[in-house]
């Protein structure tokens, strides 16, 4: 049975980068830019659940965390770090592709 957006979870640090991404996008482009974001990132969600294999693995490798992918948003510049867990998929993170993406991922809390 494939998986659908219903299955897709954020941890705390996931739902923290998704709000700092809203706050931001529309503090800086306004309330069409965030919504665009929010478009983009349901997309996104929709695509791992249906299609989780579809990440790629480069952060597993680099990073060493285990079945760690990640996804691009369409016309946002953020990557989603998810795990395909048995019954749902879980995101980790939901970054700005210019940042130092290990250093977010290995130390969360001091950004």
């Amino acid at each position: 049975m494939p998986k659908t957006p219903d299955f897709v979870g954020t941890n705390p640090y996931g739902a923290s980068d998704v709000e700092t991404a809203i706050d931001y996008s529309a503090r800086e482009g306004g309330t069409e830019v965030a919504l665009g974001f929010i478009d983009a990132l349901q997309a996104a969600y929709a695509l791992i659940a249906s299609h989780p294999e579809s990440g790629s693995l480069r952060y597993e490798y680099e990073l060493g965390l285990p079945d760690l992918r990640s996804v691009s948003m369409k016309r946002c510049p953020y990557l989603i770090f998810y795990r395909d867990q048995p019954v749902h998929v879980d995101v980790w993170r939901v970054l700005h592709a210019e940042r130092d993406i290990p250093q977010w991922m290995q130390e969360p809390n001091n950004h």
